[in-house]
């Protein structure tokens, strides 16, 4: 079975407070990108890497990689004006019968057990969605003002969402609607139950400052 690693980073530096789109900006001595890449290249070289930019962003890119020596191979693949189309033109280079993960390009921090979790339920199950349980007390709001909820009903979603191929581009043929959060729920609105697998408390996003710097400080400790 053939296994791509689809890693999706479109994001601008709107939240982060920078003129750098956060993918680009740089973690300990290299490109938060770069970082989420070779994850999964260190997982398993044999993986093919599909990246989602915006084509705008190729240039610059590539640039990028010259300058920080970057090699682990990969494909550029053009992103939408939505995830939910950037991650469609993604699919197009992903072969039928595959497995495929797909992945936030600002997650730097998976860790390859939990690769290998999504790896080893989706192939036996058809999807696996990491997650992580909630630690702190949550509110549900609602239109009298907010009450108390039950956390343990509750999981913080991560990435790399992973799928056979065959069924999650299937599941991209659907018409794009504003109730998709992510892949899993792209998948789930055709009916498709979906298999929940330890994440890692490390597979931070990272969209404002301060996730930054926890990064920082958790690649110095793992690596």
């Amino acid at each position: 079975m053939e296994k791509f690693a689809l890693i999706v980073a479109g994001g601008s530096g709107t939240r982060m407070g920078t003129e750098i789109p956060k993918q680009f900006l740089e973690l300990c001595g290299k490109v938060i990108l770069m970082h989420s890449i070779e994850r999964f290249n260190n997982y398993n070289a044999n993986l093919k890497i599909v990246v989602v930019l915006p084509e705008s962003q190729f240039d610059y890119w590539n640039d990028l990689c010259q300058k920080y020596q970057f090699k682990v191979p990969h494909q550029l693949v053009a992103g939408g004006h939505s995830r939910f189309q950037s991650v469609r033109n993604g699919l197009k280079q992903v072969s039928n019968d595959a497995l495929v993960f797909i992945h936030d390009g600002v997650r730097p921090l998976v860790s390859s057990a939990t690769i290998q979790h999504c790896e080893e339920t989706a192939i036996a199950k058809g999807n696996a969605l990491p997650v992580m349980p909630i630690v702190e007390s949550i509110r549900e709001l609602d239109s009298k003002g907010s009450k108390h909820v039950d956390r343990s009903r509750f999981r913080l979603v991560q990435t790399p969402q992973t799928f056979q191929s065959t069924l999650i581009k299937k599941a991209f043929e659907q018409v794009e609607s504003p109730l998709f959060t992510d892949d899993a729920s792209v998948c789930e609105a055709m009916g498709v139950e979906i298999n929940l697998v330890d994440g890692n408390p490390e597979n931070i996003k990272i969209t404002q400052p301060h996730d930054l710097k926890i990064a920082e400080f958790l690649l110095t400790l793992l690596d």
